[in-house]
């Protein structure tokens, strides 16, 4: 069995239950790409965890009164 260029092979564990989900949802040649589909999601909730860590320490915590106001504008 081949790999695509610049992919490579690993073996992970999981619950069966999460398997099972996978397999009901693409089936078992969909696995690998539904698997790293998620991983790469992922890392870029990760990514803006980071930034939002980052962002918090220069600026300070977020004033969750202005957010509200934001908020209100922009569903009026």
């Amino acid at each position: 069995m081949s790999t695509q260029a610049g992919a490579e092979k690993h073996s992970v564990t999981m619950p069966a239950e999460t398997s099972e989900g996978v397999r009901s949802r693409v089936g078992a040649r969909g696995f690998s790409a539904y698997v790293a589909d998620a991983v790469a999601r992922q890392l870029e909730r990760d990514a803006l965890d980071d930034l939002l860590a980052e962002m918090t320490a220069e600026h300070g915590p977020v004033d969750e009164a202005e957010v509200a106001a934001i908020m209100s504008r922009l569903t009026a």
